[in-house]
């Protein structure tokens, strides 16, 4: 079970939550980018490496016995928060289909780069599996 946190007064935020109560088994999710299973890369537009490395969270996600809906935590750590920015839509949409709710407390960073010279986004998650679904 997980409740998204929304202080008295608040304006809801758009895309995340501002905090997540959760409890059960933690999963915590080491940073994913944008390759596949054997470490390559097929792409260098930023949306495509972004649903690569969403796909790759929820992979391993599903090695613990979790599901999508188990997310209570994603830091997001891009190379350019313009071309984050102009792929929003299409992470939104991918986001949707792969993860479906947005009750995840996120955070965002630009980082100078990331340790994969190629990698232009880099997911870390945590996530919190209810005893009842294990």
């Amino acid at each position: 079970m997980k409740q998204a946190l929304l202080p008295a007064g608040w304006t809801p935020p758009r895309g995340y939550a501002n905090g997540v109560a959760a409890s059960g088994v933690q999963v915590f999710i080491a940073g994913q980018i944008g390759w596949d299973a054997q470490n390559n890369f097929h792409t260098d537009v930023f949306a495509e490496q972004a649903v690569r490395a969403l796909q790759n969270v929820v992979a391993v996600l599903h090695e613990a016995g979790g599901k999508p809906e188990h997310l209570v935590r994603m830091t997001w750590y891009v190379t350019d928060k313009r071309e984050y920015l102009a792929s929003l839509k299409d992470i939104g949409r991918a986001f949707r289909e792969l993860i479906g709710d947005y009750d995840i407390a996120m955070s965002a960073v630009q980082v100078v780069a990331l340790i994969e010279d190629r990698a232009k986004v880099e997911i870390e998650a945590t996530a919190v599996i209810p005893h009842e679904a294990q």
